[in-house]
């Protein structure tokens, strides 16, 4: 029996710098990880600095948009959720990631509303930091985590290895 296709959803709750969405593209583009874009943007869709970040791997990524959060949370009733965020109390690698789950990152400047992560504590997670240091970019906390995530589950439907140079 074929296996189905493991896939980890990036939600990005009003971002706010076109690049860093574009990394994230780029990201979610070549994992198959799906993009889900809250309203409201910082940004235009059509930014140039956001396309050129990602590149050419457009065509590869799946995205989907939301006018806000009540959107997005009924279209997407049944989603196990994880937040992330530096105020959690669990680090993301303590959580035993499976298929379907989605992970929410906020808005670069304030993270996301603190009405979900007081609502759930239980599944907002961090990156681990030394002390004194905020945060990491965004695109790099997606591509942290969303790569556990992946890692847990074996990479399913990746490339494990390129065309190594052969004499």
């Amino acid at each position: 029996m074929k296996r189905e296709i493991f896939m980890i959803h990036i939600v990005l709750v009003e971002p706010e710098i076109p690049q860093n969405t574009g990394n994230i593209s780029r990201t979610c583009a070549a994992t198959g990880c799906v993009l889900h874009l809250v309203e409201p943007l910082g940004f235009a869709l059509d930014d140039k600095k956001m396309k050129r970040a990602g590149l050419d791997y457009w065509h590869l990524l799946d995205v989907r948009h939301y006018a806000d959060l009540d959107d997005f949370f009924a279209k997407n009733p049944d989603g196990r959720y994880f937040y992330a965020t530096t105020k959690a109390p669990h680090a993301y690698h303590e959580v035993a990631f499976r298929d379907g789950d989605f992970l929410l990152f906020g808005k670069e400047t304030r993270g996301l509303p603190e009405s979900l992560l007081v609502d759930h504590p239980e599944r907002c997670i961090r990156i681990p930091m030394r002390d004194g240091a905020r945060s990491l970019n965004l695109s790099n906390s997606v591509a942290v985590i969303a790569y556990e995530a992946l890692r847990q589950t074996g990479f399913q439907n990746l490339e494990m290895a390129g065309p190594f140079p052969q004499e």
